[in-house]
């Protein structure tokens, strides 16, 4: 029995419309149906605060709040702080892998990924499904 709920809500979040398909499109190939999107840090953190999710991927590159404005918004909040939080970016900077990690990170990706890659990372953060 998978400990991983594959019915879980996600929130993907990226200002870019073609990586949120693609980030949809993977997950879907990897059994996860139930994903909502919002475009930047902002609207994702009223997403967050009005529905219950089980992850949130999100990239670190957005205006006006970016990934790691999003992140520590989430670590500061009761409700929140707990959520498993994947960041994605296209910079493989140690000092940003550091400070997402001193945010409070579960998991980071650098892109361009592909499904297994997305798997891993999920299987790190959730457990294996």
């Amino acid at each position: 029995m998978s400990a991983v709920d594959m019915n879980m809500p996600i929130l993907i979040v990226d200002d870019y419309k073609t990586m949120l398909r693609i980030i949809r499109n993977l997950l879907k190939q990897l059994g996860f149906n139930n994903v909502d999107e919002a475009a930047d840090g902002s609207a994702a953190l009223q997403k967050l605060r009005d529905k219950s999710y089980g992850l949130v991927i999100s990239d670190w590159n957005m205006e006006p709040m970016s990934g790691l404005q999003l992140l520590k918004e989430c670590r500061t909040d009761n409700q929140l702080q707990a959520l498993p939080f994947i960041m994605i970016t296209a910079e493989s900077k140690s000092e940003n892998v550091v400070a997402a990690k001193q945010a409070g990170v579960n998991n980071y990706i650098v892109k361009p990924f592909n499904a297994a890659t997305l798997k891993s990372k999920l299987t790190a953060v959730l457990g294996a499904f």
